[in-house]
């Protein structure tokens, strides 16, 4: 009976663990969506930099999807959070730092980006998790339930 709850355990355990990579590469990918939407829907009032920020910030963001889902070394998480939460403070910085009203579609594209940095920040815990006891992926878990 211990050996089919630990297999349970360790199947929930991984699926989580996927969810968190499926959620935090969905996210990244909606947002990188969103700010290359803003290029058509603004092209004639934006200035040329800004139209060429969003683009490299919009494909920035699609390309991140690869290394999270390829599940490549927390580097690329580091540096996605970090890359994140600077579009973030841009953000803040630029509209609602200057006055200016921020939309609903601005909204959304922050808070997609807030999902992915939290998302990256717990994949990047269990990881640590994971290395500082020596365990395989997503196997901590169940050395922590069979202790019970």
């Amino acid at each position: 009976m211990t050996n089919i709850s630990n297999r349970l355990v360790q199947n929930q355990t991984l699926a989580n663990r996927l969810l968190l990579f499926y959620v935090a590469a969905a996210s990244t990918f909606i947002a990188g969506v969103l700010h290359l939407a803003v290029i058509p829907m603004f092209f004639t009032l934006m200035p040329f930099d800004v139209t060429i920020f969003f683009l490299v910030s919009g494909a920035a963001q699609l390309f991140w999807v690869i290394p999270i889902l390829r599940r490549w070394s927390n580097l690329w998480h580091f540096v996605g959070i970090g890359g994140t939460a600077i579009l973030i403070a841009l953000f803040v910085i630029a509209v609602p730092g200057r006055g200016l009203q921020v939309s609903g579609f601005e909204i959304a594209i922050e808070l997609v980006q807030i999902v992915f940095i939290i998302s990256s920040i717990m994949i990047v815990r269990e990881k640590n998790i994971e290395d500082k006891i020596g365990l395989s992926r997503g196997t901590h878990f169940l050395v922590k339930c069979s202790q019970l």
